[in-house]
Parts: structure tokens; sequence; C-alpha cells
């Protein structure tokens, strides 16, 4: 009868114990989806701004007198400076057939000659598209012979630059709010699956094994926790990206596979770090307690 009784008490014990495990990998998990959905979300910002600011479009326009050849020697300098991501001469003959399809009729054959100008339509790179650099820019590229004027949307690259240092500003402060309630989450959770052994702790204390020996096996099983959690996380966040790949394939503008990777990677560290870390501060706390204080919490 005592035999049963103490087995009992064994199975007991276990599944309460597995029981624990399951619920400590799963809040993890969540919480390690929430931080990867904001990694995510950030890289999506930086792509997408960079996308945004390599579309903006800086024309050239040209003077009425400049030939081809003129204006194809003018296409070949600017396409080699540094600043200048792609570059679309639009000749003056392209310009009206444009016209003429727009507005349903020659303009010429009202005009007596071609009233459009050549124009460059030239994007620049990312980094050079705000505000200080495009007027530095717009600067340089008046000076070039045959250069009549310049235009670009100055309201447009104002907003979105206004518009994406928001962004940036929420997304870090989301970062660094939920990094502290993930923290707090898993701390707890944590720390109430070694509440459990804390007797155990004190004991292994009392026979005199080190302090860094009882704490290994709490250790090890910290960072299988983390990696399951974090596996678990990135399994459940992956199936979600391919739904959204499915549903909108351009996505793969502003969030390429290798931003995935990269937000794996951050998951899978977070996961084993910050579990790792809990376990110890956890471990450390009943390792420092006295025997009395054990019955008190």
């Amino acid at each position: 009868m005592p035999y049963f009784r103490n087995g009992k008490k064994r199975n007991k014990a276990r599944s309460h114990h597995s029981l624990q495990v399951v619920t400590l990998c799963i809040s993890t998990a969540m919480v390690l989806m929430l931080i990867g959905m904001v990694v995510l979300t950030g890289f999506i910002s930086r792509n997408l701004s960079s996308y945004v600011k390599e579309n903006l479009t800086i024309t050239m326009i040209l003077q009425p007198d400049m030939n081809t050849e003129e204006s194809t020697a003018l296409c070949q300098r600017v396409r080699t400076l540094h600043y200048i991501s792609s570059l679309n001469f639009v000749s003056k003959e392209q310009a009206l057939k444009e016209g003429t399809r727009e507005l349903g009729a020659n303009p010429a054959e009202f005009a007596g000659e071609n009233p459009f100008t050549g124009e460059i339509e030239v994007q620049l790179k990312a980094n050079y598209a705000n505000n200080d650099s495009i007027r530095n820019i717009v600067k340089e590229l008046r000076t070039y012979r045959g250069v009549s004027d310049i235009t670009y949307p100055q309201s447009l690259v104002e907003s979105v630059n206004h518009t994406l240092g928001k962004i940036s500003l929420v997304l870090l402060v989301i970062a660094v709010l939920l990094t502290i309630v993930s923290f707090a989450l898993i701390n707890n959770t944590i720390r109430l699956s070694i509440y459990a052994r804390r007797f155990s702790i004190h004991t292994m204390k009392l026979v005199g094994a080190s302090w860094s020996f009882i704490r290994a096996p709490f250790l090890r099983r910290a960072v299988l926790e983390g990696l399951v959690s974090a596996l678990l996380a990135i399994a459940v966040l992956g199936i979600g990206m391919c739904f959204l790949y499915d549903y909108e394939p351009d996505i793969t503008k502003v969030l390429s596979w290798e931003a995935l990777v990269i937000t794996a990677v951050v998951m899978l560290a977070f996961g084993v770090i910050i579990a790792t870390f809990c376990s110890w501060l956890s471990v450390n706390k009943f390792l420092r307690m006295k025997a009395g204080d054990l019955y008190k919490i």
C-alpha cells in the first residue's frame, strides 16, 4: 500500500512538472512571437522607407535646344554620380507622344513645333532622399549645361521623412516596453517552476554541493526550454508569414528572406538568453535563503 501511495505521488509530481514545462514553453513562445512581430515590423518600416525614398523622382528639365547627342552625354555624366540610384531619359519626341495620347490631339499641330522639352528623371539612393541632401543635389545638378529647371515633390519628401521618423520612435518605445514585459512574464514563470524544487535546492546545499553544481541542471533545462519555446514561436510566425506571402506576394518588396532569417535568429537568441538569465536569478534567490525562509514564501 505505501508503495502505491508513493508511486501515485511520484506520478502526480511528474505530471505537475510536465504541465509546468508545457505552460512555460507556451507562455515564452507567445512572448517571443510578439518580439518577433516587432522585429519584423521594424524591418518592414526600414525597407518601406528605403523603397519610398528610392522611388521619389527628381526631374531635370532640359533646354529646348538640347539635341540627342548632348542629352545622351549629360545622362551618362549624371548616371556616374554616387548618389544616383536609377535614371530615365525622356526625349522631346517621347514627351510629345505621351502628351498626344493624354490630350487626344497633337499639340505640335497647333503650336507649329514640339512644345515639349527633354527630361531626365532620376531616383536617389535612400540615404540621400532627405531635404538637406536633396537641396544640395539640386543645387549641383542646376550647374550642368543644358539644364533649365529641376523639380521634385518637396512636400512629399518632408511628409515621408516626418512620418517615418514617428514610426521609428513608436517602434522603439514598443520594443523597450515589450522587452521589459516579456522579461517580467518569463521571469515569473520560471521562478514558479523552480519554486516547487526549492527544498531540493536547499537539501543539495546542506550536503555540500557547490552553487555552480546546483545551478547547472536548472540552467541546462532553461536553455532547452528557451530553445523549444523559440522554435515553437518561429514555426508559428513562419506559418503566418507563408499565409501573408500567399495573400500579398508584393510584400517581398519590403520584407526579404534575409529579414526573416535575422528575425528567427533574434527570437532564438532572446529565448535562450532570457530563459537562462531568469533561471540563474531564480536559483540564486533560493540558494541565498535560509531554511526557515523557505516556508514563508
